[in-house]
C-alpha cells in the first residue's frame, strides 16, 4: 500500500475488535520510528512514548482506576472495573505525550502539543499500513495529574492520547467523506469591515 493509498484508506477500529497478535519488536520500532518523524516546531522533540504490553497494561489499568476513585468518589466498583479493563483491550498501548516547554516565546505549549499530535497520526497511519487496526481515544485519563505523575510527566507535560494497536479479522468500513466541499473555502481575500449600524436620529 503507497502513502497516498494509506492515507485515504486508514479508519480507526474499536478496540473491542482487536486481538493478539500485536506488533513484533521491530515493527513496534517501526512504529515509533514513524511517529519521530512528525512535524516538528523549532526541532523539540517534543513527543514522548511510553508503551505499555502484556502486565504493564493491567498496572496501567489499575493507574486509571484510582485516578478515578480519586477525582470521582461517587464512582461504583463497576466503574473502576472498567478502568482497569482499558488498556487491556488490546495487545499495544502507546501513550503519546509532549515534554512541554514553558519558556519559549515563539513555540507555544499548543504548538508543543500539536507535534505530539502529529506524531500520535504518524503511528497510526504506519499501523494501519502494516495491517493492523489502531485507534486514538483520550478522555479524563490524558488529563488527570494522578495518571502524569504515574507515567512519569512533568506538571506540565500534556497526553495526547493513548493509541491501541492490535490484529483484526475484519476492517470495519470506511466512513465516508461526502461532506468535505463544506468543510473546505478558497479564500480571496480580507472581507470588508463590517459597517456599523445606523443610527437613528
Amino acid at each position: 500500500m503507497n502513502a497516498i493509498e494509506t492515507l485515504l484508506a486508514r479508519r480507526s477500529v474499536s478496540p473491542r475488535l482487536m486481538k493478539a497478535p500485536g506488533p513484533t519488536p521491530d515493527q513496534l520500532q517501526t512504529l515509533l520510528q514513524a511517529g519521530a518523524r512528525a512535524a516538528d516546531h523549532g526541532r523539540l522533540r517534543p513527543w514522548r512514548f511510553i508503551v505499555f504490553q502484556g502486565e504493564a497494561r493491567a498496572q496501567l489499568g489499575e493507574l486509571f482506576a484510582l485516578a478515578r476513585r480519586q477525582r470521582d468518589p461517587s464512582a461504583t466498583e463497576a466503574d473502576l472495573d472498567k478502568e482497569r479493563g482499558k488498556p487491556l483491550r488490546a495487545p499495544l498501548v502507546l501513550a503519546v505525550a509532549a515534554a512541554v516547554r514553558q519558556d519559549l516565546e515563539a513555540i507555544r505549549p499548543v504548538d508543543q502539543l500539536l507535534a505530539a499530535g502529529a506524531a500520535a497520526q504518524n503511528i497510526l497511519l504506519a499501523a494501519f499500513a502494516m495491517g493492523f487496526g489502531a485507534m486514538w481515544l483520550t478522555g479524563s485519563n490524558c488529563h488527570d495529574p494522578r495518571v502524569k505523575h504515574g507515567l512519569g510527566l512533568q506538571e506540565g507535560d500534556e497526553i495526547a492520547g493513548y493509541l491501541y494497536v492490535g490484529s483484526v479479522d475484519d476492517l470495519p468500513p470506511a466512513a465516508p467523506v461526502d461532506d468535505l466541499p463544506a468543510l473546505v473555502s478558497h479564500w480571496s481575500g480580507p472581507s470588508p469591515p463590517a459597517r456599523p449600524p445606523s443610527s437613528i436620529p
